[in-house]
């Protein structure tokens, strides 16, 4: 289901989201870690997470990208992840990170994750998506 497309880049839905809208982008050209993409091919990624952010409606999201096993990347290819943060469901979906600082001005983080979405539901949030784009 992709979402969006470039000549550098492609974006499409999370296989196993998080959130209700969450998406990749990812760059055409293979570089394991983005200390690797050549930077003639990350011309397209800021405004594609920039448009992708705003199509799920969220007012608050994350922006992910993680460099090797240590940092949690499993898919050996670099991708950015949009993983929205939806003021009506709280902490009840979405990424939560332990960061110290946040820790002193949030006191409800905790990890959580959106394991109902059916195949059917992802589609409906991809057309939604799809037709703001």
């Amino acid at each position: 289901m992709k979402l969006l497309e470039t000549d550098t880049i492609f974006a499409f839905m999370d296989i196993g989201p998080i959130a209700r809208g969450h998406c990749l982008v990812i760059p055409k050209h293979h570089a394991a870690k983005l200390s690797d993409l050549p930077d003639d091919q990350t011309k397209d990624i800021i405004p594609a997470l920039k448009k992708l952010a705003i199509a799920t409606g969220a007012e608050n999201y994350n922006i992910l990208q993680n460099n090797g096993r240590p940092a949690h990347q499993v898919v050996d290819h670099v991708h950015f992840h949009v993983i929205p943060k939806y003021a009506d469901r709280g902490d009840e979906e979405g990424l939560v990170i332990g960061w110290p600082i946040a820790d002193k001005y949030s006191s409800s983080l905790h990890q959580s994750a959106q394991k109902d979405l059916s195949k059917d539901d992802i589609t409906k949030i991809f057309e939604e998506m799809r037709s703001k784009l």
